[in-house]
């Protein structure tokens, strides 16, 4: 990844007088600039992220976990990730993938989409359950999804608990349609 606030010192260094004051760490960094160099901020900001970026974090790389097996996809295993935190920046939460069919679409408040999905492992239909894509369609490139079709998903495992009962709910964190 970036480190923010080693930047921000680049921006400065290479363009002296651009930034009045920063300061900050890897993950969040603050600044203070003149209205009037705004634009050559962002400019310079754009131009110094890309010296650092890699060629992976250009490509956006999902590092995943792995493919669960189908009694792994299971209510129990959602409550044991649970159970395992807590979660963080050094520790992040599981990140599981794999092939699905979708059985059912819904759109929930115009920004989220929900789906009933199957378990496609190896060439065997596993368990039926249901993901949440969050803020799905905030993104121009969001992809439509149909019955019947075949996704992959980069998801988390999750508790969904309403009206008193749990199911396990895949949370997506990326979607794409195969072809």
């Amino acid at each position: 990844g970036v480190h923010i606030r080693d930047v921000l010192d680049a921006v400065a260094a290479h363009h002296p007088g651009l930034i009045e004051k920063f300061g900050g760490h890897a993950m969040a960094a603050g600044l203070t600039l003149r209205a009037d160099r705004l634009e050559a901020f962002q400019v310079a900001f754009d131009q110094e992220v890309r010296r650092w970026l890699t060629p992976e974090d250009a490509r956006g790389v999902i590092h995943s976990d792995g493919e669960l097996a189908g009694d792994e996809l299971s209510l129990v295993s959602a409550r044991a990730v649970r159970e395992a935190g807590p979660w963080g920046q050094a520790f992040p939460e599981p990140l599981f993938d794999g092939r699905f069919g979708v059985r059912a679409v819904r759109v929930l408040g115009e920004r989220h989409l929900k789906l009933k999905v199957r378990a496609l492992i190896g060439s065997e239909w596993g368990p039926e359950c249901e993901a949440i894509a969050f803020r799905h369609f905030d993104h121009d490139d969001a992809p439509v999804v149909r019955a019947a079709d075949r996704i992959e998903l980069a998801y988390r495992l999750d508790v969904n608990r309403y009206n008193g009962s749990e199911r396990l709910q895949l949370v997506v964190e990326h979607l794409a349609r195969e072809d």
